[in-house]
């Protein structure tokens, strides 16, 4: 029976309702998904004894993890049949904000988990929280939880380490990449690339992109050399620098008023991969309207 009134529940959940997306957007990948999933909790918290809830946050981890692995169950199957490389949606900070430490190559390795391997790892990990909390909230035992946060943390292990570089230094090498990129100099551009540099690209079968992954400099400036002459007619337009799930890059709006982002991932001071994100279905919440907070920030 539902005690309390709508409002008193919207009080206890509002504050609570960032980290619990944060939570889903880390969980599914998505910002969409992550909203729906968070709306849902909030309407099984209106309908729960909430008097009877001693410790609501956690009372609500629980009902919004449940949801995102019943949505993981069937992701896996659209995943499957996805036209070309899948990327998450790209959440854009800016230089002032703390660096996220779930980055965008971590979140793809996440991809490689099963969905109870991801929960285990990203409440652990990245959340903090007990394994007995975990163990209530995907209903396995509190040795099976670390078990499968371990078996996690082995996947993942070389996607974790924190990014390196000084925030300037890494806008500095995205400025020369996209200085590089557009206007042809393919001597600079090699400069910048790692020799085994990987190109990605999202279009979802909804924008232009390769539909795989562009391995190895020499390919990665071959596959520059035609852009630069699509560039040459119609040069994109800079919305912003930032860092885009962790990752210096840069907001763009390119030919056909299509908007993208390029992310870099960059190690030992070369671009060791480059993602780009074109699928408009996954950029609709870059403008006009602002990100909700996913511990970070998107383009305003």
């Amino acid at each position: 029976m539902t005690t309390g009134s709508n409002q008193d529940a919207a009080a206890t959940f509002d504050p609570l309702r960032p980290r619990l997306i944060r939570i889903a957007y880390r969980m599914l990948g998505s910002v969409a998904d992550a909203e729906d999933t968070v709306q849902e909790a909030f309407l099984r918290w209106l309908d729960a004894d909430r008097d009877a809830v001693r410790e609501p946050e956690a009372f609500l981890r629980r009902i919004v993890t449940r949801l995102c692995l019943d949505h993981l169950k069937s992701a896996r199957h659209r995943r499957e049949t996805y036209i070309g490389p899948w990327l998450p949606e790209p959440v854009v900070e800016t230089a002032d904000d703390e660096i996220d430490d779930v980055t965008l190559p971590l979140m793809l390795a996440l991809e490689r988990l099963s969905p109870l391997e991801r929960a285990a790892f990203l409440l652990h990990d990245v959340f903090g929280l007990g394994f007995e909390e975990i163990s209530g909230t995907i209903g396995r035992e509190p040795a099976a939880c670390r078990q499968l946060a371990s078996r996690a943390r082995d996947h993942v292990r070389a996607t974790r380490t924190r990014f390196q570089l000084p925030k300037e230094r890494a806008l500095q090498i995205a400025n020369a990449f996209f200085a590089a990129s557009r206007g042809g100099d393919m001597q600079q551009l090699q400069s910048l690339l790692a020799a085994d540099v990987t190109a990605y690209a999202d279009g979802g079968g909804k924008a232009r992109a390769a539909l795989q992954p562009i391995v190895g400099r020499d390919n990665v400036l071959q596959a520059h050399a035609v852009l630069a002459q699509i560039f040459a007619k119609d040069m994109s337009r800079i919305v912003r620098y930032g860092f885009i799930n962790g990752l210096p890059g840069f907001v763009t709006v390119e030919q056909g008023d299509i908007l993208q982002t390029t992310a870099l991932q960059i190690q030992d001071g070369k671009i060791a991969a480059i993602y780009v994100m074109r699928n408009p279905d996954k950029l609709r919440h870059l403008a006009p309207h602002p990100t909700p907070d996913l511990g970070s920030h998107a383009v305003h």
